[in-house]
């Protein structure tokens, strides 16, 4: 059995703190909970922390980018929190720019970049 991200609600936004490595598997199983969460929650927004990543390769930020564009579609944004910046940098050498998703340093930050973006969607 593939172990599950949790994904906790709190006060209008869904949390997930993401402490393993994620495989592919485990990235795709991710993208499909979050999104399942999200029709069936009230939850305008996700934040999702990575500070607990050491790698973020092409496939984890393309599903990244994807689970920011489904959240759009369901009508929640997306706050990507946490990202060390090693990963920043590789991120950066590749070419690769998360378009569409919103970041933060922490989770605090995370929070108030998201409510900024609940305040400018109508």
């Amino acid at each position: 059995m593939t172990p599950r991200i949790p994904i906790l609600e709190l006060e209008g936004a869904l949390l997930v703190t993401v402490q393993v490595d994620l495989d592919d598997q485990l990235a795709v199983q991710l993208e499909e909970d979050l999104g399942a969460a999200l029709a069936r929650s009230s939850a305008r927004g996700i934040i999702i922390d990575i500070s607990g990543l050491e790698l973020v390769d092409t496939f984890l930020s393309r599903i990244l980018a994807q689970i920011a564009s489904m959240s759009r579609v369901l009508g929640a944004e997306a706050v990507l929190v946490g990202m060390r910046p090693a990963v920043a940098v590789t991120l950066v050498e590749l070419g690769m720019t998360l378009d569409g998703v919103s970041t933060a340093l922490d989770i605090d930050r995370g929070i108030a970049r998201l409510h900024a973006l609940l305040a400018e969607s109508p």
